[in-house]
């Protein structure tokens, strides 16, 4: 079966959809209001990605990055354990830098917990350069890799 990613930005009732995707990628997620409130945001874009088959499509992934003054930071970035491996996540990137980059953005910064490997070749494939690393930055005790993409 043929697969098309589509990428759109979220629209307010997507919020729903948004926190379930959310939920199955992060212990901690963010629920409907906080995706409202990020949908709502100003200087925040919010992007849902799908899977688009001959049967039909499933939305399996989300962005969200907030800007200001030229830097934008890439608050997060999931695909449901399902979707993985379909570039779900490469799409979303490719579409935020776009969008990002139009708005006149030209930095962006993203933190990834230091051992997600799929994340970090990803990051470092689109160009992002290491510069820094916050020592105990998750709840759980693992080290954060801090990464600044010129647009």
């Amino acid at each position: 079966m043929q697969l098309d990613i589509r990428v759109s930005r979220a629209s307010p009732f997507e919020a729903v959809l948004m926190a379930s995707i959310h939920a199955s990628c992060f212990a901690r997620s963010w629920d409907e209001a906080d995706m409202a409130r990020f949908i709502a945001g100003p200087g925040t874009l919010c992007l849902i990605a799908s899977a688009v088959g001959n049967s039909g499509g499933m939305p399996g992934g989300l962005l969200i990055a907030r800007s200001a003054a030229g830097e934008a930071e890439l608050l997060t970035l999931c695909v449901m354990p399902t979707c993985r491996g379909l570039g779900l996540a490469r799409a979303l990137m490719r579409e935020a830098i776009d969008a990002l980059r139009t708005s006149g953005v030209t930095q962006l910064f993203l933190e990834v917990e230091d051992g997600n490997r799929a994340a970090l070749r990803l990051y470092s494939s689109l160009g992002a350069v290491r510069v820094g690393r916050r020592k105990g930055y998750y709840e759980h005790g693992a080290d954060a890799a801090m990464f600044s993409l010129a647009l």
